[in-house]
């Protein structure tokens, strides 16, 4: 009986297990680096307990070589009519939930009825972690991922780092991140220092901050802002978590 061919005496079968080793290969690289992909907002969460994170729209226009006006303050030094403004206006149950409302996700949906949704239930964590870690992300790709890592940081940090994390990496205008630096902008005064008509003017440019302008705002942004300041003063005992 004759020995088998050796690959070397078989040209094709010497590329058949080359390419299947660096199919392997690439293979195993390729989870290894989704892994650390995963991974890394989580480890990145632990670090910004203590560390000022830097959202990845700011990264980028740094990147770019683009204009970034963001002045960290921690959360004492932001007016607590100004706190109480974002949340009547983006997460109303910020304090009574675990990072995700769920409740409001389920009532979007039934609204939406077979077109889907027509408005979004992000909560302030979700906006965070998006700011943070998925925002170069399309919706479809980046919403399940925003639930599970809203979640682990409403775990990790305290309420009142979520807001003060939000509430600096936000953005509110054209290279105008967090509420100190929008404040400033539009005001002319540190965020300490806002009333509750400016911080309501404030709050409600937040969904679309470079169509809209907290400084010059439309007469229905001002109707608008008008709702906040009467829903942030009458919800305010909603609010203890961030006191």
């Amino acid at each position: 009986m004759a020995d088998a061919a050796a690959p070397e005496d078989r040209p094709e079968l010497g590329v058949a297990m080359a390419v299947r080793r660096s199919s392997r290969t690439l293979w195993r690289r390729l989870v290894m680096v989704a892994v650390g992909l995963a991974a890394l907002p989580v480890v990145l969460t632990i670090l910004y307990t203590v560390v000022p994170p830097i959202s990845l729209p700011m990264l980028g226009r740094y990147l770019t070589g683009q204009a970034v006006d963001r002045r960290w303050t921690p959360i004492e030094n932001i007016a607590p009519v100004a706190r109480f403004s974002v949340m009547a206006s983006e997460d109303g149950q910020f304090c009574r939930h675990w990072g995700v409302d769920f409740g409001a996700i389920a009532d979007v949906l039934e609204r939406g009825g077979e077109k889907g949704p027509s408005r979004g239930a992000s909560t302030i964590a979700m906006q965070t972690v998006k700011n943070l870690y998925l925002w170069p992300l399309p919706t479809f790709a980046r919403k399940p991922l925003e639930v599970p890592l809203a979640v682990w940081t409403n775990l990790v940090w305290s309420k009142k780092r979520v807001l003060e994390v939000y509430l600096n990496v936000a953005e509110w205008g054209d290279g105008i991140y967090g509420i100190e630096a929008a404040a400033q902008h539009y005001f002319k005064k540190p965020a300490s220092r806002l009333n509750a008509r400016e911080a309501a003017q404030l709050a409600v440019v937040l969904p679309n901050p470079i169509r809209r302008s907290a400084g010059s705002p439309t007469r229905r942004l001002r109707n608008l802002a008008g709702l906040i300041v009467n829903r942030a003063r009458n919800s305010s005992g909603y609010f203890d978590c961030v006191r």
